[in-house]
Protein backbone atom coordinates (compact mmCIF):
# COMPACT_ATOMS: atom_id res chain seq x y z
CA UNK A 1 0.00 0.00 0.00
CA UNK A 2 1.47 3.21 -1.21
CA UNK A 3 -0.22 6.64 1.18
CA UNK A 4 1.03 9.80 0.51
CA UNK A 5 0.99 11.99 3.57
CA UNK A 6 1.08 16.02 4.14
CA UNK A 7 0.23 18.31 6.98
CA UNK A 8 0.52 21.99 7.88
CA UNK A 9 -0.95 23.18 4.37
CA UNK A 10 -2.00 26.43 5.43
CA UNK A 11 -4.51 26.82 2.61
CA UNK A 12 -1.57 26.64 -0.03
CA UNK A 13 -3.86 26.01 -2.89
CA UNK A 14 -1.37 25.88 -5.55
CA UNK A 15 0.60 23.28 -3.39
CA UNK A 16 -2.27 21.08 -3.29
CA UNK A 17 -2.58 20.94 -7.42
CA UNK A 18 0.83 19.90 -7.35
CA UNK A 19 0.59 17.47 -4.97
CA UNK A 20 -2.65 15.87 -6.60
CA UNK A 21 -0.63 15.73 -9.40
CA UNK A 22 2.05 13.74 -7.59
CA UNK A 23 -0.30 11.73 -5.81
CA UNK A 24 -1.90 10.12 -9.41
CA UNK A 25 1.52 9.54 -10.76
CA UNK A 26 2.88 7.84 -7.91
CA UNK A 27 -0.38 5.98 -8.26
CA UNK A 28 -0.79 6.11 -4.40
CA UNK A 29 -3.76 4.54 -2.53
CA UNK A 30 -4.27 6.89 -0.42
CA UNK A 31 -3.57 10.55 0.37
CA UNK A 32 -3.52 11.82 4.81
CA UNK A 33 -3.72 15.35 5.57
CA UNK A 34 -2.68 15.58 8.70
CA UNK A 35 -4.02 18.46 10.24
CA UNK A 36 -3.66 22.22 10.04
CA UNK A 37 -5.12 22.88 6.35
CA UNK A 38 -6.13 25.84 7.34
CA UNK A 39 -4.51 29.48 7.58
CA UNK A 40 -5.16 32.85 8.70
CA UNK A 41 -8.24 33.21 6.94
CA UNK A 42 -9.30 29.76 8.16
CA UNK A 43 -10.77 28.08 5.01
CA UNK A 44 -10.21 25.17 3.84
CA UNK A 45 -11.91 25.57 0.03
CA UNK A 46 -10.19 24.21 -2.47
CA UNK A 47 -7.73 21.88 -0.66
CA UNK A 48 -9.26 18.22 -1.13
CA UNK A 49 -10.67 18.92 -4.34
CA UNK A 50 -7.54 18.28 -6.23
CA UNK A 51 -7.05 14.97 -5.06
CA UNK A 52 -10.99 14.00 -6.13
CA UNK A 53 -10.16 15.53 -9.34
CA UNK A 54 -7.53 13.07 -9.87
CA UNK A 55 -9.52 9.79 -7.95
CA UNK A 56 -7.62 9.71 -5.34
CA UNK A 57 -8.95 8.90 -1.74
CA UNK A 58 -8.14 11.37 0.53
CA UNK A 59 -8.27 11.13 4.21
CA UNK A 60 -7.90 14.09 7.03
CA UNK A 61 -7.61 15.23 10.58
CA UNK A 62 -8.13 18.38 12.04
CA UNK A 63 -5.09 20.03 13.28
CA UNK A 64 -5.07 23.34 15.64
CA UNK A 65 -5.75 25.51 12.81
CA UNK A 66 -9.46 24.15 12.14
CA UNK A 67 -11.81 22.14 13.86
CA UNK A 68 -14.39 19.43 13.44
CA UNK A 69 -16.86 21.85 11.35
CA UNK A 70 -14.29 22.10 8.83
CA UNK A 71 -13.01 18.34 8.87
CA UNK A 72 -17.03 17.88 8.46
CA UNK A 73 -17.41 20.21 5.46
CA UNK A 74 -14.38 18.39 3.85
CA UNK A 75 -16.44 15.25 4.29
CA UNK A 76 -19.35 16.41 3.40
CA UNK A 77 -18.24 18.54 -0.02
CA UNK A 78 -15.44 15.67 -1.27
CA UNK A 79 -16.18 12.18 0.52
CA UNK A 80 -12.80 12.85 2.40
CA UNK A 81 -12.42 10.15 5.35
CA UNK A 82 -12.57 11.62 8.68
CA UNK A 83 -9.85 10.26 11.03
CA UNK A 84 -10.26 11.92 14.08
CA UNK A 85 -11.48 8.95 16.46
CA UNK A 86 -12.19 6.68 13.31
CA UNK A 87 -10.38 3.90 11.21
CA UNK A 88 -10.02 3.30 7.60
CA UNK A 89 -9.69 0.00 7.40
CA UNK A 90 -7.39 -0.81 2.96
CA UNK A 91 -7.29 -3.90 2.78
CA UNK A 92 -4.98 -5.44 5.36
CA UNK A 93 -4.29 -2.24 7.12
CA UNK A 94 -5.43 -0.17 9.58
CA UNK A 95 -5.40 3.45 9.82
CA UNK A 96 -6.62 5.22 13.17
CA UNK A 97 -6.01 9.18 14.33
CA UNK A 98 -6.92 11.83 16.29
CA UNK A 99 -6.50 15.43 15.36
CA UNK A 100 -5.57 18.73 17.87
CA UNK A 101 -2.29 19.78 18.95
CA UNK A 102 -1.56 21.82 22.37
CA UNK A 103 -2.04 24.98 20.70
CA UNK A 104 -4.56 27.51 19.27
CA UNK A 105 -7.99 27.78 19.08
CA UNK A 106 -8.21 23.72 18.82
CA UNK A 107 -6.80 21.95 21.45
CA UNK A 108 -6.68 18.46 23.11
CA UNK A 109 -5.39 16.96 26.51
CA UNK A 110 -2.62 14.20 26.51
CA UNK A 111 -5.43 11.88 28.32
CA UNK A 112 -8.31 12.90 26.08
CA UNK A 113 -5.47 12.32 22.90
CA UNK A 114 -4.66 8.81 24.11
CA UNK A 115 -8.44 7.88 25.29
CA UNK A 116 -9.11 8.67 21.14
CA UNK A 117 -6.52 6.80 19.46
CA UNK A 118 -6.99 3.55 21.99
CA UNK A 119 -11.11 3.76 21.35
CA UNK A 120 -10.10 4.15 17.69
CA UNK A 121 -7.41 1.60 17.91
CA UNK A 122 -9.66 -1.53 19.76
CA UNK A 123 -12.16 -1.11 16.77
CA UNK A 124 -9.27 -2.62 14.31
CA UNK A 125 -10.26 -5.77 12.64
CA UNK A 126 -8.24 -8.18 10.89
CA UNK A 127 -4.70 -6.01 9.83
CA UNK A 128 -1.74 -7.29 9.33
CA UNK A 129 -0.44 -3.82 9.33
CA UNK A 130 -1.71 -0.08 11.59
CA UNK A 131 -0.93 3.37 10.87
CA UNK A 132 -1.56 6.31 13.71
CA UNK A 133 -1.76 9.61 12.34
CA UNK A 134 -2.06 12.48 14.63
CA UNK A 135 -1.44 16.31 14.17
CA UNK A 136 1.16 16.51 17.03
CA UNK A 137 4.34 14.74 17.50
CA UNK A 138 5.01 12.76 20.08
CA UNK A 139 6.44 13.74 23.50
CA UNK A 140 10.26 12.64 24.07
CA UNK A 141 10.94 12.55 20.17
CA UNK A 142 13.38 14.25 18.08
CA UNK A 143 10.68 15.99 16.18
CA UNK A 144 10.02 18.45 18.78
CA UNK A 145 13.52 19.42 18.77
CA UNK A 146 13.96 19.70 22.59
CA UNK A 147 11.81 22.55 22.62
CA UNK A 148 8.57 21.69 21.54
CA UNK A 149 7.28 19.21 24.13
CA UNK A 150 4.51 16.84 22.02
CA UNK A 151 1.85 15.05 23.37
CA UNK A 152 2.18 12.31 26.28
CA UNK A 153 -0.68 10.57 24.76
CA UNK A 154 0.53 9.96 21.13
CA UNK A 155 3.76 8.68 23.07
CA UNK A 156 1.87 6.21 25.21
CA UNK A 157 -0.53 5.08 22.26
CA UNK A 158 2.73 4.24 20.35
CA UNK A 159 4.26 2.66 23.27
CA UNK A 160 1.05 0.71 23.72
CA UNK A 161 -0.22 -0.33 20.52
CA UNK A 162 2.95 -0.28 18.70
CA UNK A 163 1.75 0.54 14.79
CA UNK A 164 4.27 0.13 12.25
CA UNK A 165 3.93 3.51 11.04
CA UNK A 166 2.90 6.76 13.06
CA UNK A 167 2.17 9.93 10.89
CA UNK A 168 2.39 13.52 11.84
CA UNK A 169 3.22 16.99 11.46
CA UNK A 170 2.53 20.48 13.58
CA UNK A 171 6.89 21.26 14.40
CA UNK A 172 7.40 23.07 10.58
CA UNK A 173 11.16 23.32 11.82
CA UNK A 174 11.16 19.29 11.39
CA UNK A 175 9.25 18.29 8.24
CA UNK A 176 10.74 15.51 6.75
CA UNK A 177 12.59 14.48 9.46
CA UNK A 178 11.86 10.56 10.98
CA UNK A 179 12.38 9.08 14.34
CA UNK A 180 12.12 5.72 15.80
CA UNK A 181 10.09 4.50 19.00
CA UNK A 182 10.42 0.78 19.50
CA UNK A 183 9.05 -0.65 16.08
CA UNK A 184 7.28 2.53 14.69
CA UNK A 185 8.86 4.37 12.44
CA UNK A 186 7.87 8.14 13.25
CA UNK A 187 7.54 10.47 10.45
CA UNK A 188 6.83 14.33 10.19
CA UNK A 189 5.41 14.34 7.04
CA UNK A 190 4.76 18.18 6.55
CA UNK A 191 3.98 20.55 3.79
CA UNK A 192 6.43 18.71 1.33
CA UNK A 193 4.32 15.24 1.98
CA UNK A 194 5.84 12.06 1.96
CA UNK A 195 5.70 8.63 0.09
CA UNK A 196 4.95 6.10 2.50
CA UNK A 197 4.25 2.50 1.82
CA UNK A 198 3.31 -0.22 3.56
Amino acid sequence: MKILALSDIHEDRHLMQKMAEKGAAEKVDLVILAGDLAGHTNSVEGLVGPFMEKGLEVAVLPGNHEGMAEIGFLVDRYGAKNLHGYVLHKGDVGIFGCGYADVGLHQISHEDMFNTLQKAHDSLRNVKKKVMVTHIQPSESILGLGVFPGNKGVRKAIEQFQPDVHICGHIHETHGIEDRIGRTRVINVGKKGVIVEI
